[in-house]
């Protein structure tokens, strides 16, 4: 280590931690399980990473967000870093096309067009945007190129919005919500007469509707579905508190009386 002064440097910045992987990826001297790893095995990774950024925001834990975005940069290197063995691309090659992607992407601050324009006229931009480069890329459909990794409700709106931009959309809020009535109602039926594979696609049909209002309503539905789970989790360990204040654990208690507690819990949270 003696002769590895970058790697020793506190403050190497990128180049050290793109030395750090290469050595690890040494097939000599390397790390055996980085060594081993390829894209696929890497990629479960790099998404629990991103989510692990995700969360740390929403618990507005600063601290812990410079160490998950370090994992996540992590990631980046780590998947440059088989590219580049394989001749593929480097890492400085990628920040490069991100580079050329932002400012063909703002013209209106790295070009000539003007920056008085609304939030929203960007977004509409933004999309006029990225549409050419699809065409550029010879795709063929509208939704052909949204990723299949993403996870299902993010997917389910990036579909909708490509459909939605050609003009396959509902152009009145309260056509989602009869539908989301509608699917609802076919999956109670499809509940009582059919299969467990046909009422799986009903649920699934529910949950895309259910989806197709979060974008009509301007609501990104994981954020607010992990709201929800953060909501039920505290409103829950309140629920345990006024058990065992009672003495006893949940499995103990009825449903009513959990009911009930629960309903205070919501009244505690209202007065505090």
């Amino acid at each position: 280590m003696a002769e590895d002064p970058l790697i020793l440097n506190p403050n190497g910045g990128m180049p050290r931690l793109l030395e750090i992987m290469r050595r690890l990826r040494d097939p000599d001297t390397g790390c055996p399980w980085d060594v081993a790893q390829d894209f696929k095995t890497i990629a479960p990774y790099t998404i629990e990473e991103a989510y692990e950024v995700a969360d740390a925001i929403e618990r507005e834990s600063w601290g812990e967000l410079k160490g998950e975005l370090g994992d996540l940069l992590f990631q980046s290197v780590f998947h440059a870093q088989m590219a580049q063995e394989k001749g593929l691309f480097s890492f400085d090659d990628v920040a490069d096309t991100m580079s050329d992607k932002m400012v063909a992407r703002h013209p209106h601050v790295f070009g000539d067009e003007t920056r008085d324009k609304s939030a929203e006229q960007q977004v509409k931009d933004w999309e006029t945007v990225k549409a050419a480069e699809r065409a550029g890329k010879a795709q063929q459909g509208a939704l052909e190129g949204v990723a299949l990794g993403l996870p299902a409700l993010l997917r389910a709106v990036k579909l909708q919005k490509r459909a939605a931009r050609v003009g396959f959309d509902w152009p009145d809020i309260s056509q989602v919500v009869d539908k989301i009535v509608e699917e609802a109602g076919e999956l109670s039926e499809a509940r009582d007469t059919l299969g467990q594979q046909e009422i799986e696609e009903e649920f699934g049909d529910l949950l895309f509707v259910i989806a197709n209002l979060a974008r009509h309503l301007n609501i990104e539905p994981e954020s607010a579905l992990r709201q929800a789970n953060i909501k039920f989790e505290r409103r829950f360990a309140g629920v345990e508190a006024k058990l065992a204040d009672l003495g006893k654990r949940p499995e103990q208690s009825s449903l009513e009386e959990m009911d009930a507690l629960w309903d205070a819990v919501k009244v505690d949270e209202r007065q505090a």
